[in-house]
């Protein structure tokens, strides 16, 4: 089922009153809780892991653990970042770490997915706050190799990352030069999609959680994607 929000849609979607599909427009997908629902684990998985991460290499008391990473993911977007500017954490070694969880166990191939990405005209890129590694498998094991002409990842637009609007920037150079106003962004996230919003980006947010002003509309799922499409006939 789709969820659209009270909101129009930009005005780069219609033309001559009446809306069609615009090739030119770019599609950026998020990867995790995104490419896949929520209900799998893997980002619990992941927390696990980053709790683990921070108990063994800041030798912290695991009671102190949830509020550090609370803290650090408000002030700076990711955990990560939080990470590196406060304690000198090696990037990479943090990426492998937290990112070694068994997605190839729990995810499988999503031939439904695959046909619809395919289908559809527009160029799509992956744009994560994962790492190409990580991510990579993600994609792999669902089977969407030669879905995406593009990964952009934490690496790429370092040392920002989403929802931080240089991230954005950075990831539209990468793409090209595109301009924002021609991206549409699928995210999971509702801060990643206000702060997309606001640099003109057209926004979706896949999933159940709260919507935020802003935001353009909803999918519950992501296969859900091409209904919310320029030309809106999916």
């Amino acid at each position: 089922m789709i969820i659209t929000v009270e909101s129009s849609l930009s005005s780069a979607w219609v033309d001559s009153g009446y809306t069609r599909r615009m090739p030119e427009f770019t599609l950026f997908f998020d990867v995790d809780d995104t490419l896949y629902p929520p209900s799998t684990g893997i980002w619990d998985l992941i927390g696990d892991r980053i709790d683990l991460f921070i108990q063994t290499r800041l030798d912290m008391d695991p009671s102190d653990t949830a509020g550090l990473r609370k803290r650090l993911f408000t002030s700076y977007g990711t955990t990560l970042r939080g990470l590196v500017e406060e304690f000198g954490i090696d990037q990479r070694d943090y990426l492998a770490f937290v990112h070694d969880v068994p997605v190839e166990s729990i995810l499988q191939p999503d031939l439904r997915l695959r046909d619809s990405l395919l289908q559809q005209p527009e160029k799509k890129i992956i744009f994560t706050n994962a790492d190409k590694a990580y991510a990579s498998r993600i994609i792999q094991t669902l089977g969407l190799v030669d879905c995406f002409s593009q990964m952009i990842d934490i690496v790429d637009i370092w040392p920002s990352c989403k929802p931080q609007p240089e991230a954005y920037r950075k990831a539209l150079a990468l793409a090209g030069g595109l301009q924002p106003n021609c991206v549409i962004l699928f995210d999971d996230t509702p801060a990643n999609l206000v702060t997309a919003s606001t640099l003109g980006f057209q926004t979706v947010l896949v999933g159940e959680k709260p919507l935020a002003a802003g935001i353009q509309t909803r999918i519950s799922r992501i296969h859900d994607f091409p209904s919310v499409l320029p030309d809106g006939n999916h």
